[in-house]
């Protein structure tokens, strides 16, 4: 009788093909499991992209989201309580909003009448309207809502999301921030700054408005003359860095030539509005003679086509900072309010709702999530001696919409005259802790180790906002 531990030819073959059997369906199961937990994620996502759009100069929660038929009975006598020094000195009487509200959608959420197209949306948006901000002015504002922070230097959102996940894409930006023909927000850069992480993780910012130049090939350049050059460069370029290990600005630099290179063959694609038919154009309003709004409209078209292509996080602004010559540019309408947002209101319902309409009838909704941002709300009194707001940090109204979120709900509350959050307050922490969990991320863990301590996008604070999760 053979000896069953002898390690025959036979028994030798036979066990390694059932090695390597099991190998292979071990490969193939941690595959499945990578495609449900991709690489940088704590578990597996609800949403792969994010879109952002962001109206900077705090647009007024009491006129756009939040209804308070208290401040139409009310309207013309004193906040309840001692008299109120806000952010440009003594407040009126309270003051009703200029327009209607009425109600929208199956769920019969009130909104304002200013914003018919985007009423055709409510049934998809949570609205959160107890959110609380750190400061009353606007540059620190707009950083805390984009950055957790009131001071600049720290990461954007966006960059933490690039940091984290990556790119899906090769040939395109991580994270693009789309800016607005009237300029930039306040504090400008610092809204999407990478502060202390790798530099390469910064927005990049485009707009329809401003056309990519110098990404095609000279002429004269031959296809395999481009290449070689290249490659050439590369190789300069890994012996500079390694001469220099560490320096981070010049990797990111490096990295950014090398994605310019790429983006010559995309950029111009995806850029290319014309490529688009006309019945999309008139869905946007690209053409309206109003050319604020012909700007903004090509922008929000642009947001979807870089969604298409994979862009992981955008940041698409409607408006900038105010302008001494041209008026009050951005939402913050501290004397003539509905002057101000019967202008802004147009220019933003249109093309925004539209973005939505077409991301979902595309079905893009499924991995995209969309989230709307402004910096604080604005007071239900009347500033005294103007028709205006001035500014109030302790309520104003954000929502989310698209992947993982419920539609046609609000989470938390304003009292009876929208001037504080009173009910499930919330803050810039818990939205994107509940940001940073639609992604696959826990936002606790997302941390990196900058000057002495772990840093965090929601800093040391932060829930997830679970009642607004599909």
């Amino acid at each position: 009788m053979s000896d069953p531990l002898e390690l025959t030819r036979r028994r030798f073959l036979g066990q390694m093909t059932t090695g390597m059997t099991g190998l292979a369906l071990s490969r193939l199961l941690m595959s499945d499991l990578g495609a449900a937990v991709p690489p940088g994620a704590h578990f597996a996502p609800k949403a792969k992209q994010v879109l952002q759009i962001f109206c900077p100069g705090a647009a007024s929660h009491v006129d756009l989201w939040d209804y308070k038929p208290d401040l139409i009975k009310y309207d013309g006598t004193p906040l309840p309580g001692p008299a109120e020094v806000t952010f440009q000195g003594k407040n009126g009487n309270l003051m009703k909003s200029p327009w209607a509200f009425k109600p929208a959608g199956k769920s019969g959420k009130m909104i304002t009448s200013n914003l018919p197209h985007m009423a055709k949306h409510v049934d998809d948006i949570a609205f959160i309207h107890s959110m609380t901000s750190r400061s009353n002015t606007h540059g620190p504002g707009c950083v805390a809502m984009n950055t957790c922070f009131t001071r600049d230097g720290f990461p954007s959102a966006g960059t933490w999301v690039s940091h984290a996940l990556g790119s899906l894409n090769q040939n395109l930006p991580t994270y693009v921030s789309v800016q607005d023909v009237r300029g930039e927000p306040p504090n400008g850069k610092a809204n999407w700054g990478n502060g202390f992480l790798p530099a390469r993780h910064q927005g990049v910012s485009l707009a329809a408005q401003q056309p990519l130049r110098n990404l095609a090939r000279p002429e004269g350049v031959s296809d395999e003359a481009d290449r070689d050059t290249r490659a050439f460069l590369r190789t300069l370029n890994a012996e500079h860095a390694a001469e220099r290990a560490g320096n981070d600005e010049l990797r990111a630099r490096i990295a950014a030539y090398e994605l310019a290179a790429k983006m010559q063959l995309s950029a111009p694609e995806v850029s290319d509005l014309s490529r688009e038919p006309e019945h999309v154009h008139a869905l946007y309003g690209t053409a309206d003679a109003n050319p604020l709004k012909a700007a903004y409209a090509k922008n929000c078209l642009l947001s979807r086509r870089l969604l298409e292509q994979g862009v992981r996080y955008v940041s698409l602004y409607c408006a900038s900072r105010a302008s001494a010559v041209d008026g009050f540019l951005n939402w913050d309408a501290h004397k003539t309010l509905k002057s101000d947002y019967d202008r802004h209101c147009p220019i933003f319902d249109q093309p925004t709702a539209a973005l939505l309409t077409d991301l979902k009838q595309r079905g893009m909704l499924d991995d995209v999530l969309i989230i709307w941002c402004t910096e604080f709300g604005r007071m239900p009194t009347h500033q005294v001696g103007t028709s205006g707001r001035d500014h109030n940090p302790d309520a104003y109204t954000t929502w989310m919409m698209g992947a993982g979120v419920k539609g046609g709900v609000s989470y938390g509350a304003t009292d009876e005259m929208g001037r504080r959050s009173v009910t499930d307050v919330a803050t810039c922490y818990d939205f994107y802790a509940t940001v940073l969990h639609l992604l696959g991320l826990d936002h606790e863990k997302l941390t990196y180790y900058h000057n002495g301590a772990n840093r965090r996008l929601t800093d040391v604070h932060g829930h997830v906002i679970k009642p607004i999760l599909a």
